[in-house]
């Protein structure tokens, strides 16, 4: 995990594929904090701390990372508002927060942590409050990042759908992204797995900033795909999004 954090803080603030989940998933985030004037805000396995800093422009924002090391990071963005803990028991209060967030660890719990992960989110939502996800998207897109990433499983639409309602929450936005660089991810993913799948203790740094051109055609390539998402859901994608309330 430690390796991850460092991988993720070394290139999150230049990699298209961050720049697209924050384009991506801004327009919810807006939306779910609408006509609340300066919410608490929680995100759950808060990593380096990034998302963190960009939620503080909507509020009081507090994040919980079971590394050490995301917390480290965390600091290194002005994050103060941080505890050492797990999805699995949050350590704050039930209706506590007014917003809560998690990008990219779903797809590490196991079926039971990830009811317990749940139940404890909406545990420490308010009555009507928002959850956003990001998540691991096909199965078929499983490659070398997943074994970097500790994926126990990649989401379908309707598989994230079943477990967001049976934890008791109403879904009001769920769509793939990532769709349109599904050409150029298939391909690689595939032939990692025709090659085979290294060990956890084997893999490299798997998130690296591609060359400037490519990174800047991707992030472009990208910033398009979120302009559509304004107004449809696309049909694949290598990560699903979801925007989900208390019932």
């Amino acid at each position: 995990m430690s390796r991850l954090l460092e991988a993720t803080y070394r290139a999150e603030q230049a990699h298209f594929w961050f720049r697209g989940l924050e384009r991506f998933s801004q327009p919810l985030i807006t939306e779910a904090l609408h006509g609340i004037a300066r919410p608490e805000i929680l995100d759950c396995g808060c990593g380096t701390g990034a998302n963190m800093k960009r939620l503080s422009a909507y509020g009081g924002v507090t994040g919980f990372d079971i590394s050490e090391a995301g917390l480290r990071f965390a600091h290194t963005y002005n994050q103060r508002r941080l505890a050492q803990a797990s999805a699995l028991a949050i350590p704050f209060a039930s209706a506590a927060f007014d917003f809560v967030t998690a990008f990219d660890i779903l797809a590490c719990l196991h079926d039971h942590e990830e009811r317990q992960a749940l139940a404890e989110m909406r545990r420490v939502l308010r009555p009507g409050a928002a959850l956003l996800l990001n998540t691991a998207a096909l199965p078929i897109l499983r490659g070398q990042h997943a074994v970097f990433g500790n994926e126990v499983r990649r989401y379908t639409r309707s598989r994230l759908r079943a477990s967001l309602e049976r934890a008791g929450f109403t879904v009001s936005r769920l769509t793939y992204t990532n769709f349109s660089l599904l050409p150029v991810i298939f391909p690689i993913r595939l032939s990692q797995r025709l090659m085979g799948l290294s060990t956890p203790e084997e893999t490299g740094a798997d998130i690296t900033v591609p060359p400037a051109p490519i990174n800047a055609l991707f992030s472009g390539v990208v910033a398009a795909e979120a302009v559509a998402l304004r107004y449809v859901n696309m049909p694949l994608g290598s990560s699903l999004l979801a925007l989900a309330r208390k019932t």
